[in-house]
């Protein structure tokens, strides 16, 4: 059961970075760069927050399952899917503040910023879609 469910959240991961690549980025371009900043701060607050919640769950789920299988694949599934912290630390979350930080005068740097991010965000999407790729071999 605990496999099932690490599973479950992964796909949940993937689904919602595969969401923001094809449906909320190309949305989020088609706007002016002021109305895209004014859309940028309660769009990423939420959605870090989600996608920290499901990569979190369902690591834990994946130890949960290789702890009590021995399955070295739920502890790998689960190693991926966590992964997902240490990308938005490191590689998105330098841009990620530069979008939050700009200056009214600067609105012009919004849409490169915003695009750059939407291209960080596939790294997501990857992540998401490698531990659901492990997890289901696990199974």
């Amino acid at each position: 059961m605990p496999g099932s469910l690490a599973l479950a959240l992964a796909a949940a991961f993937f689904g919602a970075a595969l969401y923001v690549n094809l449906v909320e980025q190309p949305a989020r371009l088609a706007l002016d760069d002021e109305v895209i900043l004014n859309e940028w701060t309660p769009s990423d607050r939420r959605g870090v927050a989600l996608m920290a919640g499901l990569s979190l769950l369902s690591a834990a789920l994946g130890l949960v399952a290789y702890f009590s299988s021995q399955d070295v694949r739920w502890a790998i599934g689960a190693l991926i899917v966590i992964l997902a912290w240490p990308y938005t630390f490191f590689a998105m979350a330098p841009l990620n503040n530069q979008i939050l930080t700009l200056a009214p005068r600067d609105i012009g740097a919004a849409r490169a910023l915003v695009r750059q991010w939407g291209l960080l965000e596939y790294g997501q999407t990857a992540i998401g879609l490698a531990a659901c790729i492990v997890y289901l071999w696990a199974l």
